[in-house]
């Protein structure tokens, strides 16, 4: 049997790369199954396997909903109970890939994307600790495959510039401090390719799992997504991949140009919108869409952006964006602007600040971009003033860099507090 080993059973996997692998398997006659690995808690594991780990997949456009069982999930381990199993299920003859769709903050990266060998978490896993982090896994299953020789690709899938490069980066990094001695089988029999994923996937819902319930499908954690799905993949495997082109995946020489269309001006956009619209009193990326003001100031940041693209996209980026505001009117896709809106400290920087910076250079100005990077500043002063938990890692220097910089204008106080974030995190 063919495995993929998966770690990140969430939302986005279940919507993207699971569905992948279900379309692919039916048009070609393949049977690969997805080892799921959850890091931390078991609610995914303990609410598949109530139904062999089969689940509901609710496809949404402005005129259909389509309902489908997605049946590729053969097991889902739970790392925090059982890192042992995770290691081994790396190190399998039977694996060939290992994906991952991991929040930002889950891979411990300083502001250059560089492994943090002291962050808290990597240091207990290099301190000999059964491996939590996602690195320490990761480089625990290779270490063990490496005995064998045996090939395998590792394949990130999310939104990080270079994601593939970081990606291997970091886990050369953690075996050499950890002295597992494979760099050599790291070289010759492991790839790390990038690869550039979007399909909007909100929360699910209590009125999504009642929806589906009554439906006859199999009712235990379905998953909500629209109908546009995009896949471009670095053709760099070192072992045999899945079919997943016969599903629509793309695969490419290069996937920076995409990756950096689609960080620059869907996410962009995305995080201007969770900012401003949530300000402006709306709950749904749609409903902040249908502000004529925050519309206009999406296209205007997507604009923005589009300038600063290599060549090889350029041209496709007014079609691109027209297509964005489009789905993000969607309104079947209840997509909440707090999804969005987390972890802002670590989105900003490589969605918006990279555009600005970029015209900087250019000689431009980059007022739809300071207008994002303004309404984050805003919406962290509304958080703190309601005493709202903000779900941002670094909360507590984001509160305190605040109220260090409040003289200045908003999007150089939005950029003051970010380099802050980014002092705060190296020392």
């Amino acid at each position: 049997m063919k495995r993929i080993v998966h770690l990140g059973v969430g939302n986005f996997h279940r919507a993207h790369q699971a569905w992948y692998t279900h379309v692919a398997n039916a048009a070609t006659g393949t049977g690969w199954r997805i080892t799921g690995v959850s890091l931390r808690r078991p609610d995914m594991r303990d609410a598949l396997r109530l139904q062999g780990y089969a689940y509901t997949l609710v496809v949404r456009d402005a005129g259909a909903t389509e309902m489908i069982d997605i049946r590729v999930i053969e097991d889902i381990l739970v790392a925090a109970e059982r890192p042992e199993a995770v290691i081994a299920a790396i190190a399998d003859p039977d694996t060939h890939v290992v994906t991952l769709t991991v929040t930002e903050k889950g891979y411990d990266l300083d502001a250059a994307g560089s492994l943090r060998l002291d962050a808290p978490r990597v240091a207990a896993d290099l301190a000999g600790r059964p491996p939590a982090t996602t690195i320490g896994l990761l480089a625990a299953g290779l270490a063990r495959r490496a005995v064998t020789g045996r090939p395998v690709t590792v394949l990130c899938c999310d939104n990080l510039p270079d994601n593939g490069v970081k990606l291997g980066a970091a886990v050369r990094t953690y075996t050499a401090a950890a002295g597992l001695g494979i760099a050599d089988y790291l070289d010759a029999a492991v790839a790390f390719p990038s690869s550039m994923v979007d399909r909007i996937t909100p929360h699910t819902d209590a009125a999504l799992r009642a929806e589906v319930a009554a439906s006859g499908h199999p009712p235990q954690a379905p998953v909500a997504t629209e109908g546009f799905t995009e896949w471009v993949i670095e053709d760099r495997f070192a072992a045999e991949r899945p079919p997943w082109h016969a599903a629509g995946a793309v695969f490419v020489a290069e996937v920076a140009p995409f990756e950096m269309r689609k960080l620059r001006m869907l996410n962009g956009a995305h995080s201007y919108l969770a900012y401003a619209g949530t300000l402006a009193g709306h709950v749904f990326v749609d409903q902040a869409v249908s502000d004529r003001a925050l519309a206009q100031g999406a296209a205007a940041l997507m604009d923005e952006a589009a300038e600063t693209l290599p060549d090889a996209v350029r041209s496709t980026a007014p079609a691109y964006r027209d297509a964005l505001l489009a789905r993000f009117g969607n309104p079947t896709i209840e997509h909440r602007l707090r999804q969005i809106a987390m972890d802002g400290s670590l989105k900003l920087p490589i969605r918006v600040v990279p555009t600005r910076t970029a015209r900087r250079a250019m000689g431009l100005d980059s007022p739809a971009c300071d207008a994002a990077l303004a309404a984050w500043t805003g919406f962290l002063e509304a958080e703190f003033a309601t005493g709202r938990k903000l779900d941002d890692p670094a909360a507590e220097v984001l509160r305190s860099s605040l109220a260090r910089y409040s003289g200045l204008d908003p999007a150089a106080r939005a950029v003051a507090v970010l380099e802050a974030v980014n002092r705060a995190g190296a020392g």
